[in-house]
């Protein structure tokens, strides 16, 4: 029998989370959950569990180079998600090993934990908003990260178009603002500086919630990979992560992890 084709193949490059709930972690299995084959390039490894980040320890920026190199020269990448970059360095080296993928790329620009814990530096946020952002198809910034890259305090829905605009000053081609901490309805803003999407769904009253931002992003990533344009794939995405929010379990002693693979457990894969 001829082997089965390849399925599509989308690059993590983020951070370790040692609890499993979020990172190359919940990159990898949400990536499993939508039918692409998950690769990775750990940036950084974190002691980490329910409670929050007991320790990060970040790579070497050539070590992060040498495995989007290795993925790339052999593999082939159809999409591209990042997620905790860390350190300036680390920024730089993997805006600059983008630029020859030539794949879609989905930017979490994470800057800090779901505890609070910091997790880039500050001397990164520049490299993030001059070197990485434009190299981004879509950027997926909470309203925390909103006002680390443009100083811009989102206290309401009317705030969402103005914090889009700025980030799309940036240079990324799309931009979600993700308007979850915003009380009322949970709203998103997707646009391009030309269509603007809002995407309403009613807020779930959940406590376990750690790796949403990981999980929205990749699964973004998945469908660019498997065809989709930016749009149709930030749909599907905020479908796939609503399921996984409202599955979410207890885990440890803190915030437990949202399920990535809740499609599998209500039989609809």
């Amino acid at each position: 029998m001829p082997p089965n084709p390849a399925p599509p193949r989308v690059l993590t490059i983020a951070g370790s989370d040692s609890g499993g709930g979020a990172g190359i972690q919940a990159d990898l299995k949400t990536m499993l959950a939508l039918g692409v084959h998950g690769m990775s390039a750990i940036t950084s490894v974190t002691a980490q569990n329910s409670l929050g980040v007991q320790g990060v320890w970040d790579l070497p920026p050539e070590a992060v180079r040498a495995q989007i190199r290795a993925v790339a020269d052999d593999i082939g990448v159809d999409a591209v998600k990042t997620g905790m970059l860390s350190s300036a360095p680390i920024v730089g080296v993997v805006a600059r090993e983008l630029a020859g993928l030539g794949a879609p790329c989905v930017v979490d620009p994470v800057g800090v934990s779901k505890h609070g814990d910091p997790l880039l530096a500050a001397d990164a946020v520049d490299v993030l908003r001059t070197e990485l952002l434009p190299r981004a198809t879509v950027v997926t910034p909470n309203l925390d990260e909103v006002r680390l890259l443009t100083g811009i305090e989102v206290t309401d829905e009317t705030d969402l178009h103005r914090a889009a605009a700025a980030l799309l000053a940036l240079g990324p081609a799309w931009v979600l603002v993700k308007g979850g901490h915003l009380p009322g309805d949970a709203v998103d803003l997707l646009t391009d500086g030309s269509t603007d999407i809002l995407l309403r769904a009613e807020r779930l009253p959940r406590e376990h919630t750690h790796g949403t931002g990981c999980t929205l992003a990749s699964a973004i990533a998945a469908h660019l990979a498997r065809g989709d344009d930016v749009p149709t794939a930030v749909r599907a995405a905020k479908t796939y992560v609503t399921g996984a929010l409202a599955a979410g379990f207890p885990l440890g002693a803190g915030i437990g992890p949202v399920d990535h693979g809740h499609l599998t457990r209500a039989g609809t894969v």
